[in-house]
């Protein structure tokens, strides 16, 4: 039998790939989703060259949904790109394949890590990374330009792994993103805002690229 590609059985190491998830995949998923690409053209111009794959789904994911319209508007604020997006509900494959799940909610991470597939080790909700990351100090990492942005981001998945029991959240509330379907953009507008402060220290670590200013 050939195991599927993918870190969690057999990995293909010429790429990392990241999974977003949340409940619908129509307003947290996508919006983390389009922004870490967004993030990652910015440092890297073209992630894919990086070996960097982003991609999310729904542990009740709207299968073949389009975002949320409200979405949408938070993704263009940030000048990130909301086309051809199609919802998808979260299957064993997604996880398999996955090198870093990052989910909104606790209740999510114990999601994935319930489907087994020895994802406990890099699963983790985005906050919860986004600690974890600031924690580690980035001189223990790999150059990504001398040994790739893929084994850099490999080995920050395991020092945040290895960090997780001892750096704790403030409060249980400290490490989700609140889920905004059905309510006003000025919500929506408020989660992009969360989303996209936890993901730049996370692209930073992952490229040991920083924002451009």
């Amino acid at each position: 039998m050939t195991a599927p590609e993918g870190r969690g059985i057999a990995g293909q190491y010429d790429t990392f790939r990241i999974l977003h998830v949340s409940t619908g995949n129509v307003c947290r998923s996508p919006i983390t989703e389009r922004l870490t690409r967004h993030a990652l053209v910015d440092r890297l111009g073209d992630p894919l060259s990086g070996g960097l794959i982003v991609e999310s789904a729904g542990t009740w994911g709207h299968e073949g949904a389009p975002m949320e319209a409200n979405a949408e508007v938070v993704l263009a604020d940030f000048g990130a790109d909301a086309t051809g997006f199609v919802g998808r509900e979260l299957l064993d494959e997604h996880v398999i394949r996955a090198d870093l799940v990052l989910t909104a909610t606790r209740d999510h991470r114990a999601q994935v890590i319930s489907m087994g597939h020895s994802a406990g080790l890099r699963t983790f909700t985005l906050k919860e990374f986004t600690r974890l990351v600031r924690a580690i100090d980035p001189a223990t990492l790999p150059d990504a330009r001398e040994e790739g942005v893929v084994e850099r981001a490999r080995a920050l998945v395991r020092a945040a792994a290895a960090l997780r029991g001892w750096l704790l959240a403030p409060t249980a509330e400290a490490d989700e993103v609140y889920d905004p379907y059905g309510a006003p953009i000025t919500f929506f507008r408020s989660v992009g805002d969360e989303i996209s402060q936890a993901l730049d220290p996370v692209v930073t670590a992952l490229t040991g690229v920083s924002a451009p200013h």
